[in-house]
Formats: structure tokens, C-alpha cells, sequence
């Protein structure tokens, strides 16, 4: 099988995939089964990629798996995939969360036309980290919004229709902007060299920009990331939508497409545009440490679980947001390994929630009093992201978080230094939601219920197992994302990133 394929592959299985179980939907679970058999190849299609990922074969750029092919000169549209270490883990989690959100939250009502959308919305965001091209990046990132819009409304709670208008107005509005800075990158660059119109990311690297013009630019793009990170003030759509959405779409949402927000921004952001970096990067900084201190603040007052998911993550992505903007290499390399873990960590969290809300449970934190004593393996799975997220040595979010303010000390100090109220924060609001709902009397209600089943514990095996060995070997995963950061932290160097 030819290299280039790979990526082919990981594109258009989800999309056969749905295709395939809209013609078996009338057969009862059959869509279900087709959309489980996908995600499974889909993972181990991840898996291989991964293995033979070779960063030394694309040269310089540190590109694998590259293939590009020109599908209309004049409108610069062109079907072209690579990955290198900084996309290579977010394909493996978007593998992974899929498969992960079909076998632990699995919805019956309409199970055919729900699937279906899981594998399109697989799909779409595969293609988000696969591609090489930022005209089908931008497609790829507004088609995100269909499949959630729709599972959002049909299969929501009660205020759905609200929160996912709420989401579609906020991501389809920062895309506009970043539609316009993409489109004027483009034209600048065919104006300098002549030729057809090109978006290929090794293209746009190279064109000239003035600090004012590439400032501009960067704002665009950095709107419609922001509001996918999601990054304070720019985070109101997450709370609610993370509330009403159903169970699979909450755990794609806070796992993987929070992701694309911080990708979007190391990526094409700081790629593409060093030159606008000394101005913007003392701007995100701060508000990275904002959503640091308020994510923590509020969470430390959220109501009920889905919430306290939110502001848990918008803390935690302003932590990747100041990674990606401190100017290190170590800095950087922790952020994009905290995507990775940070998205283990919340698939485990939302798939605990939604096994409460399966046994009618409303979420909110003050009806959950004393789940330790019916439920001790649930208690105990959550003790385990609780202290994950917390950063507990041994566990994977030690090393994210150690890399990024340790980097970030080595850059700019007092951003850091505020930063490390965070980590304080962290434990502070992650103990408090722990001790409402796990400790205390038990509520009379919560007194008969069932402890999670031999199933529902198998699927949250390997997120617990990745907790742990990601805790203890992170190197496994360093060494593929170390020649990429050196690579980009070369090119934008003259702008003060640190190697």
C-alpha cells in the first residue's frame, strides 16, 4: 500500500461508513454495528500511520505521508494530506474518541441518522488534521458544524435548540474572518510569485509579509480558533452546549473538537505568520492566562457536571494556548502533548457523567451525595482523571503542564508565574466537585443505584490504561512530536522562540 493512502484511507472509511449504514438502517442495530466496525478500522488505521511515521522522509518541512493533487489551478482547490508530530497524536485521538463515544454513549432514539452523523463528523474532523492545504482545512472546519448542529437539536436536552444556534453563530462567524485573512494570505503570495492560486501550507510558509500585514492576518484566523479552543472571552457557547448535548456529540466536544482551536492556532497561526508573533504574543498570553484563572474560578461554582466540564476546560486549553504562544520549544512541545492528554482525560470524565445521567441521574452536583458508598468503581475511575487533571506525577498531566510552565518560566516569567495559580486552582475545584458528589450521607435516591457494569467499565479500559502509561512513558509519544516542534520552532525563530 502505497504511503499517501494512509491518509486516504482515514479520510473516506467514516464516509463509506455512513453511507453503509444509512442502507442498512432499517435493519435494528445494524447502522450501530457498521458505525462500531468503522471506528475500529479507522483506529488501527491511526495506530499504523503512526508506527510508520517517518519524519525524515519529507526533508525539511518534516512532513510524512504527503500527496497533493491539483483539482482546479484557478480557484487554488486541491485534494492534498500530510501529517507531521504536532498532527500525528490528534488523528490517533480523533480515532480513538470516536470509537470511545459509540461504545460508551450510545444513543437509541433515531440510532441509524445518529450514527450516521458520528461517522461524518469523524470524518470532517479527521480531515482537519490531515490535510496539508489551508482552503480544504477551512472546508473541513465549517463542515464540523453540520453534524453537531444536527445532533445537537434532535438529540439534545431541553434548551438544545438555544445552545446549538448559540455554537453554530459563534464558530460560523470567527470562520468568516478567518475565510478573509486566508484568501488575502493566498492572493499576497500569487502576487509575489506568479503562477495559479495556491493555499499549500509549504507555499504560504514562504511568502513575505510586513509585521502590520501578517498582524492582520493573524488576527483573522486567531478569532475563528479562539472561539473553538475555546479561549476567554470568546468561550460563552461551550457551557451551554456542553449542557445539552447529547452524551457522544458532549464527549467529541470537549476531547477533540476543543483541539482544533489550539491546532489551528500552533499551526497556521504562529506557522505561518512569525512576524506578527511580537505582537500578538503578549495579547494571547494574557488571555490565556485569563481563561487559566477564570476557568478555574467558575468552575469552582458550576451547579452541575457538564458545566464544571466546560470551565474545567477552558483552564485547561488556556494552559495549551499559553504552550503554543511562550516562545519555547519546551513550552510548545508540552501543549501539544497536553492536547493529546488532556482529550484522554475528558473522554473518561464526560463518559462517567453520561453512565450517571444513564441511570437517571440529573448531573447536578447537589443531587449526588454519597456515590462512593452505591458506586465505589465509579468513584474510583473519577479519582483517577480527577487526579490526572490535577497533575499528579505519574499520571499524563503531569508532564503536559510541567513542560509548558517550565518552558514558559524560560520565556516570559510572569505570565507563568500567574499561570501557576492554575495548577492550585485545578486541585482546588477538582477536590471540591469531588467531595459534594462522592462524600457525605448518601441521598436517599442514590441509595439503590447499580455500580457502572463489567461493559461499561471495558470501554473505559484503555483510557484508564492510556492515563497511566502516558503518565510513565511520555517519551513514547515525545519523540514523535520533538522533530516537528524543532522544525517549527527553526522557522520562527528570528521571532523569539527558544529552542
Amino acid at each position: 500500500m502505497h504511503s499517501s493512502l494512509w491518509l486516504s484511507a482515514l479520510l473516506f472509511v467514516p464516509l463509506v461508513g455512513a453511507i453503509v449504514a444509512q442502507l442498512v438502517r432499517r435493519s435494528d442495530g445494524r447502522a450501530y454495528l457498521v458505525a462500531v466496525a468503522c471506528a475500529t478500522v479507522e483506529l488501527a488505521l491511526s495506530a499504523v500511520v503512526a508506527v510508520l511515521y517517518n519524519p525524515g522522509v519529507a526533508g525539511a518541512q518534516g512532513f510524512d505521508f504527503a500527496y497533493r493533487l491539483v483539482l482546479s489551478a484557478p480557484l487554488g482547490l486541491a485534494y492534498d494530506v500530510a501529517v507531521d508530530g504536532i498532527s500525528l497524536w490528534l488523528v490517533v485521538l480523533t480515532a480513538l474518541t470516536a470509537l470511545i463515544a459509540l461504545l460508551a454513549a450510545r444513543d437509541r432514539r433515531n440510532e441509524a441518522s445518529y450514527v450516521t452523523w458520528q461517522l461524518v463528523l469523524m470524518g470532517v474532523t479527521m480531515g482537519c488534521f490531515v490535510t496539508h492545504d489551508l482552503l480544504a482545512f477551512f472546508i473541513f472546519f465549517e463542515l464540523i458544524l453540520i453534524p453537531c448542529y444536527f445532533m445537537m437539536t434532535q438529540w439534545g436536552g431541553e434548551g438544545r435548540q438555544a445552545a446549538a444556534m448559540k455554537f453554530f453563530l459563534y464558530t460560523f462567524t470567527g470562520s468568516a474572518f478567518m475565510l478573509i485573512a486566508l484568501i488575502f494570505l493566498a492572493i499576497t503570495h500569487q502576487h509575489q510569485v506568479g503562477g495559479p492560486l495556491t493555499f499549500a501550507y509549504g507555499a504560504l510558509a514562504q511568502t513575505a509579509l510586513s509585521s502590520s500585514t501578517a498582524t492582520w492576518i493573524f488576527i483573522g484566523m486567531a478569532v475563528a480558533f479562539a472561539v473553538k479552543a475555546p479561549l476567554w472571552p470568546l468561550h460563552t457557547w461551550s457551557p451551554s452546549t456542553y449542557a445539552e448535548a447529547p452524551a457522544a456529540t458532549g464527549i467529541i466536544l470537549a476531547a477533540l473538537l476543543s483541539k482544533l482551536g489550539s491546532y489551528g492556532l500552533l499551526r497556521f497561526c504562529v506557522g505561518l505568520l512569525p512576524s506578527a508573533l511580537p505582537t500578538m504574543r503578549p495579547i494571547l498570553l494574557t488571555l490565556a492566562v485569563v481563561s487559566i484563572l477564570y476557568g478555574s474560578l467558575v468552575a469552582c461554582t458550576a451547579k452541575d457536571l457538564r458545566r464544571f466540564i466546560a470551565y474545567s476546560s477552558l483552564a485547561q486549553m488556556g494552559f495549551v494556548t499559553l504552550g503554543v504562544m511562550s516562545g519555547s520549544r519546551i513550552g510548545t512541545e508540552g501543549a501539544v502533548l497536553l492536547m493529546l492528554n488532556h482529550g484522554i482525560i475528558t473522554i473518561g470524565v464526560f463518559v462517567l457523567v453520561g453512565y450517571l445521567e444513564r441511570r437517571q441521574l440529573s448531573g447536578r452536583v447537589a443531587a449526588l451525595r454519597g456515590l462512593q458508598k452505591p458506586m465505589p468503581v465509579l468513584a474510583g475511575l473519577f479519582t483517577l482523571f480527577m487526579l490526572a487533571t490535577m497533575g499528579l506525577p505519574g499520571l499524563n498531566g503531569f508532564v503536559s503542564e510541567y513542560l509548558i510552565l517550565i518552558g514558559t518560566f524560560g520565556t516570559h516569567a510572569w505570565w507563568a508565574l500567574a499561570a501557576t495559580l492554575g495548577v492550585v486552582g485545578s486541585a482546588v475545584y477538582w477536590l471540591w466537585v469531588y467531595q459534594r458528589a462522592f462524600h457525605g450521607p448518601v441521598a436517599p435516591e442514590n441509595a439503590t443505584l447499580t455500580d457502572v457494569t463489567t461493559a461499561e467499565r471495558l470501554a473505559l479500559l484503555p483510557i484508564a490504561a492510556l492515563v497511566i502509561v502516558l503518565g510513565v512513558l511520555p517519551q513514547t509519544v515525545l519523540h514523535r512530536i520533538d522533530p516537528a516542534v524543532s522544525i517549527l520552532s527553526t522557522h520562527v525563530a528570528p521571532s523569539g522562540v527558544s529552542k
